[in-house]
């Protein structure tokens, strides 16, 4: 794969990430106290044009 294409989805990538932290921040903040709970999170990855569906799942500790 190319520089640039690497460079195309390292800032894809990144973009995900902080907004992604940034939208379950907020949610933790609206929910109020979450301490001691734990959250089930997915994200579902799909691209325009390609045949692909990613699924991600974890936990998130509330704080």
């Amino acid at each position: 794969m190319s520089e640039e294409f690497n460079m195309s989805m390292r800032k894809f990538l990144k973009q995900v990430g902080v907004t992604s932290q940034q939208a379950i921040e907020e949610a933790m903040r609206n929910a109020g106290d979450t301490s001691g709970k734990t959250f089930g999170a997915k994200v579902v990855l799909t691209v325009d044009g390609l045949d692909i569906e990613h699924v991600v799942t974890g936990q998130i500790e509330g704080a």
